[in-house]
């Protein structure tokens, strides 16, 4: 076969130029429908292209073959933490993790100083979990609620939220893009994180200050009453404990000891499914089992009276 020839850099910009036109088109015509598919087609369309134009310059498909899987070899271990996110975010709720923390943070955190504290939570869990989508799903939709609670208004909220978890999601080690993109550029992780600071690290302290003051300067109204209807409704529906905070201590000491991410989020999978297990079914089963034998025992007195 005929020896592979250089590809220029127009051939080269080809499948972008045709990647970014039919993406935006296709947020055009559809809106918000994009992501039921379509964008996921185009995609395609430009992989497919972009194998056309290797082969009319003369690259073999064992060559292209060969690429597309080391480039998805690259990208798995960003899948799998993908996976596990998806496992961590439902066992700490299920386990009554999440509740616990928002039930705690309620109870110490002052009005004035909950968008602050929402911006810090988030990064902490974000940085702690990998992922800002988890955190803006479990912690970030309780946050939201109860800064309802506290009068305030939902964007500010929402922007609180979301700041906090993309600064996390972006400085930490379990993170997916995080890890994905030092892979593909052939650096290793903490040095890219380190690199990150220099642009993250200024943004997070003016984004602190700016809600540091709008907090100080909101005006709250009387919030006590909403306050303790949340705490009733977190106490009625999960068993809340300091004991549960546990859980987040171990994945925070275990990503402090550099434990490779897929390690460290099957940890804390798998102690909030064991705390899930512990604190909610065999503690229902107990208080069912009490209540029955309760009930059974006078229904007994009663028959011998």
């Amino acid at each position: 076969m005929n020896a592979s020839r250089p590809v220029s850099l127009l051939i080269a910009l080809i499948p972008i130029f045709f990647l970014v036109l039919f993406l935006t088109l296709n947020v055009i015509l559809y809106g918000e429908s994009t992501l039921d598919g379509s964008n996921q087609i185009i995609l395609l369309l430009a992989g497919v292209l972009a194998s056309l134009l290797a082969v009319r310059n003369r690259i073999s498909w064992s060559s292209i073959s060969d690429s597309i899987l080391g480039n998805i070899g690259k990208a798995m271990p960003a899948m799998l933490i993908l996976l596990l996110i998806g496992s961590l975010a439902g066992t700490w709720l299920l386990g009554g993790v999440v509740p616990a923390m928002i039930f705690y943070g309620l109870k110490i955190i002052h009005p004035k100083v909950f968008l602050l504290t929402a911006v810090v939570v988030c990064a902490l869990v974000s940085l702690a979990t990998g992922s800002s989508w988890s955190t803006v799903a479990t912690v970030g939709v309780a946050l939201l609620g109860i800064g309802r609670a506290l009068g305030l208004h939902e964007g500010l909220v929402a922007g609180a939220i979301i700041s906090g978890a993309y600064f996390g999601d972006k400085m930490s080690p379990l993170s997916d893009t995080t890890n994905l993109a030092p892979a593909v550029a052939g650096t290793d992780l903490f040095t890219h994180i380190r690199y990150m600071m220099i642009t993250t690290t200024p943004s997070m302290i003016i984004t602190l200050i700016a809600f540091a003051v709008i907090g100080l300067f909101y005006d709250y109204g009387d919030t006590k009453a909403n306050i303790d209807g949340v705490l009733m409704a977190i106490q009625d529906k999960f068993f809340i404990s300091p004991i549960l905070l546990l859980v987040p201590v171990l994945l925070i000491v275990v990503i402090v000891r550099k434990v490779s991410p897929l390690p460290s989020l099957m940890i804390g999978s798998l102690a909030g499914g064991l705390f899930a297990v512990i604190f909610h079914y065999l503690i229902s089963y107990l208080q069912v089992t009490l209540y029955l034998r309760y009930v059974f025992l006078k229904l007994r007195n009663r028959c011998r009276q």
